[in-house]
């Protein structure tokens, strides 16, 4: 009777505590699309809580807010804060984290009555404890931290790549605004071109073809300059939905970019430290790495699955007035099979990691060799563009405007010379470009900027509401935070 009591107390305690303990209440939260839509609408580059996000990770106050000017950092910190990648980026972060809680929790024990039936007079009650053998509860939290840590990586490889179709939007625009300048500028000249050439032809100084070629001139200028303007108003709505607000929340600030025509110098980004940061630098290669710790893990797991879990428990019979306490231990008997199939699949899945690990690490080396090579190229480039525009503007224009002055030439040699200028200045604007998307493409293959003075703003904290919007989610939770993994951004 003392062992029946022992165990009707260690089953009523059991009971208990499962009664006791805390249960999670599901909480719907449903999603209306035209109240998201109308946050997404509404979001702003003067949300004050912007303001807050923006001084926590740039360490300083900002004196005026709204801002009415806006750097490459600003927009990528803006662009941090709304982008709808970032959100899912972090979300995805959180549900790997949410399954190393998962791989570290016990087997709960069993308990089970068994009546008798039709006798009354016959009872069993058992109480069973599992058993994990051979460490396999810590390879699995291992193998879960390690699949957590490359889904955190996904965080600043995500910020990385909002930070790239940042800076690409932005040098499309600054591009084609200063484009559509010149652009505007040429279609000035050739319409006193015209004028001038028909002012001629009326005087019988000139033939009318002449005449007639200059208007083709002038209206194929024109046709540039208004498809100039277009682009301009498409690179806005490309910046804006890089940013992850509505294109009229750009209205009215100026987008500024000191340096944009200061390029690095070959001499400072010699091959072997490029290629050393993007093997070493690279996110990706990163998380190419926690994958393999995973499925190291995955294997040691399999591995240890060869010796079979087991269950300890004792039990309590009565039967016909009579009192019976018993034990048990069971097991599943590996006679069988001894687990070969999952350790193949799984040393096969970390020979797979390796290689996918040499794969990215290759990728990015040969993507920096060929990235690096292109902007040399369009460097040089742009350097001997911008000499000869400089020859132009020094000595060919001033000449044509003395010959002018002195008669020795007419206004349409003054003409003709500062439209050459404006064609040289396109090209060599054109080369800058060129030399600015693959500069752009090189920090792509490092993942951090190569631009003197210029750095990518790193995350200390970063927040973005759980919904579209500006507001916290409905459980009230404080802002959502990003963990420092290696060096973010940086």
């Amino acid at each position: 009777m003392k062992y029946a009591g022992f165990i009707t107390t260690i089953v009523v305690a059991a009971l208990a505590m499962t009664a006791c303990a805390p249960v999670q209440v599901y909480h719907p939260k449903p999603i209306a699309p035209a109240l998201t839509a109308e946050r997404l609408e509404g979001r702003s580059l003067s949300d004050p809580q912007l303001r807050r996000f923006m001084e926590v990770n740039l360490g300083r106050p900002l004196k005026t807010w709204p801002l009415k000017s806006w750097n490459l950092n600003e927009l990528a910190l803006a662009a941090y804060y709304f982008n709808p990648q970032m959100q899912v980026a972090r979300d995805r972060a959180e549900a790997a984290e949410a399954a190393i809680v998962t791989a570290g929790e016990r087997p709960n024990p069993t308990v089970s009555l068994r009546p008798g039936i039709p006798s009354p007079y016959l009872l069993s009650l058992f109480f069973d404890v599992p058993v994990q053998t051979a460490g396999r509860r810590g390879y699995k939290v291992k193998q879960a931290g390690a699949l957590s840590q490359a889904a955190r990586f996904n965080v600043p490889l995500t910020a990385w790549k909002v930070r790239s179709a940042v800076r690409a939007a932005l040098v499309n625009y600054l591009f084609d605004l200063r484009q559509a300048e010149l652009a505007a500028a040429a279609t000035r000249l050739q319409a006193r071109r015209v004028n001038g050439l028909h002012t001629q032809w009326v005087a019988g100084e000139i033939a009318r073809p002449t005449v007639v070629s200059a208007k083709a001139t002038f209206f194929n200028d024109q046709m540039a300059a208004r498809a100039a303007e277009g682009r301009v108003l498409q690179d806005r709505a490309a910046l804006a939905a890089a940013i992850g607000v509505p294109v009229f929340a750009l209205r009215g600030i100026r987008l500024r970019w000191p340096g944009f025509a200061q390029l690095p110098s070959a001499a400072s980004l010699p091959p072997r430290r490029i290629q050393r940061d993007a093997v070493l630098n690279r996110l990706d290669v990163r998380q190419a790495l926690a994958n393999y710790a995973a499925a190291q893990a995955g294997l040691q797991l399999e591995i240890a699955r060869q010796h079979p879990n087991f269950q300890v428990g004792s039990g309590y019979d009565f039967e016909e007035g009579r009192n019976y306490f018993v034990t048990d231990l069971a097991a599943v008997l590996p006679i069988f099979n001894r687990n070969q199939g999952p350790i193949a699949q799984a040393e096969a899945a970390r020979k797979l990691a390796a290689a996918q690990l040499m794969a990215v690490q290759a990728r990015a080396i040969s993507q920096s060799e060929a990235a690096l090579a292109s902007y040399r190229t369009a460097l040089a480039e742009w350097k001997n563009a911008e000499k000869s525009t400089h020859e132009i503007r020094r000595i060919l224009v001033p000449l044509a405007k003395q010959s002018v002055t002195v008669g020795e030439t007419n206004w349409l040699a003054l003409n003709s010379a500062q439209l050459q200028e404006l064609t040289a200045a396109s090209a060599a604007l054109q080369s800058l470009g060129r030399a600015q998307q693959s500069l752009g493409q090189l920090e792509d293959a490092v993942e951090r900027p190569l631009e003197a003075g210029e750095a990518a703003p790193a995350f200390r904290r970063v927040r973005a509401p759980t919904t579209p919007g500006n507001k916290q989610n409905d459980s009230g939770q404080p802002e959502a935070r990003v963990r420092q993994i290696g060096r973010d951004i940086r």
